[in-house]
């Protein structure tokens, strides 16, 4: 049993896995910056140390303080939360170097899996469904053209160590592909610090369906089902659901089945998914492989009845999953919101600042995971989600109707947030529909 976990995050996922430790009996260190000191999550955890300034460069993607952080406060392991450091296989490598447990995959899987070219390469391989495209990295776009030709159009230029969207662009044409394969390898560079791409055919109009497996270190690998995030903004997921409404029972199994395969294929352990498109057709083929709890992992813990962040530190203490495939069973619908200080009505601008009142919904199958409080400082220099509304049904109509009373009820004021918008979404008849696919958002935004 761990006796300390120091938590290199903030927000509504530090509260998290407070909450977690908590109900484990393990003692929480919470690290923040100065903009943080009077976060949630500072105020929840058993110890809190400051580890710099608010810019996310000089505090929580600073490894150096990180590790020390943990050093002087005596924690056995470092929960990363998600974004951040948590898929970086260098404070992975830092941590086991110090004793630290890094509650994650190990190093190597984060690499492999983590380059998207590699993992492409190792699921085809493996002989999981992959979008046609190029097998080794592409470095300039005078390559990039000759393979997107022969791919054929349209495609999507993607960075190898993308991730959040950042680096992805789509060339419709052999005489647009040169400025937008710049555009990509520029943002990727700027982001990531990589300028390595890989091209790979556009499907359109697809469907964003993805599978979380969770693995322990006895080879044990389960597949805990799907969740649809095909409504989302400049790839940016803002609404997820399980079950998802475009796959039947058949496409399910497969799709858990190739879950599997690709985790046992890298040998993966701890929390996990995979990520598919699914074509309008049905077929499906894999995009890339998260190497990290995910946002929006309570909608499968809703439908699962698991606590998938108490199971990542159980496994991480090198304990055997605590259920096996056959115990899994999946029960009614579960739909999550996120919630975000922006303003949808100028292009989501964000939306910093301080709430000077706030009310949260609650009742029966209606779950809130945030870092918010009245008289919160929301700050600017980070991500602006400031909250995830899950609810639990039995179908999904009952669930679009439980979120539509969740979100009408929940009130945050003082700054401007995307409720109204999610309100909007959840009335709208394609989403009610379940017809709803990646393009859903910019259809709307063009219909208003």
């Amino acid at each position: 049993m761990f006796n300390k976990i120091l938590i290199a995050n903030r927000g509504e996922i530090a509260v998290r896995i407070v909450r977690a430790c908590r109900n484990l009996g393990i003692r929480s260190v919470a690290v923040y910056s100065k903009e943080d000191a009077k976060s949630l999550h500072v105020q929840l955890a058993d110890q809190r140390i400051c580890i710099g300034e608010g810019p996310a460069k000089n505090s929580y993607l600073n490894m150096d303080r990180i590790i020390t952080a943990a050093k002087n406060m005596g924690a056995d392991a470092i929960h990363p939360g998600y974004g951040f450091l948590s898929e970086n296989s260098k404070f992975v490598r830092r941590c086991t170097e110090n004793g630290i447990t890094f509650i994650g995959p190990d190093a190597d899987v984060i690499d492999k899996m983590g380059n998207k070219s590699q993992a492409r390469r190792t699921m085809m391989e493996a002989g999981v469904p992959v979008v046609p495209g190029t097998k080794e990295p592409v470095y300039d776009a005078e390559t990039g053209r000759k393979l997107a030709g022969e791919i054929g159009y349209p495609v999507m230029i993607k960075a190898s160590s993308g991730g959040g969207g950042k680096g992805m662009r789509v060339a419709h044409t052999d005489d647009e592909f040169e400025f937008q394969f710049n555009m990509a390898q520029r943002e990727s560079a700027n982001a990531f610090g990589d300028d390595t791409m890989y091209i790979e055919r556009f499907v359109e109009n697809p469907r964003h369906v993805e599978i979380q497996i969770m693995a322990d270190t006895h080879g044990n690998v389960v597949a805990l089902g799907e969740r649809d995030c095909s409504v989302q903004r400049n790839h940016q997921k803002l609404i997820e659901e399980s079950p998802s409404p475009a796959i039947n029972e058949e496409i399910r199994k497969e799709m858990n089945r190739c879950a599997i395969l690709a985790a046992k294929t890298v040998g993966y352990t701890n929390a996990g998914t995979i990520e598919y498109i699914v074509d309008p057709k049905g077929r499906f083929y894999f995009m890339e492989m998260n190497t990290r709890i995910q946002v929006e992992h309570g909608v499968t813990e809703m439908v699962t009845d698991t606590d998938l962040i108490i199971e990542q530190i159980r496994v991480a203490m090198g304990e055997p999953l605590s259920f096996t495939q056959a115990d899994v069973e999946f029960r009614g619908h579960a739909i999550e919101c996120r919630i975000n200080a922006e303003i949808p009505e100028k292009n989501f601008m964000p939306s910093p600042g301080v709430v000077e009142h706030m009310h949260l919904p609650a009742g029966n199958g209606v779950r809130v995971d945030t870092g918010l409080y009245t008289g919160y400082r929301i700050p600017s220099e980070y991500d602006s989600m400031i909250a995830k509304v899950i609810v639990y049904a039995a179908d999904r109509e009952s669930a679009i109707m439980k979120m539509r009373s969740a979100l009408d009820e929940m009130l945050i004021m003082g700054v401007e947030t995307n409720l109204d918008f999610q309100y909007q979404i959840m009335r709208h008849p394609v989403f009610c529909e379940g017809k709803a696919d990646t393009g859903f958002i910019e259809n709307i935004m063009k219909i208003s």
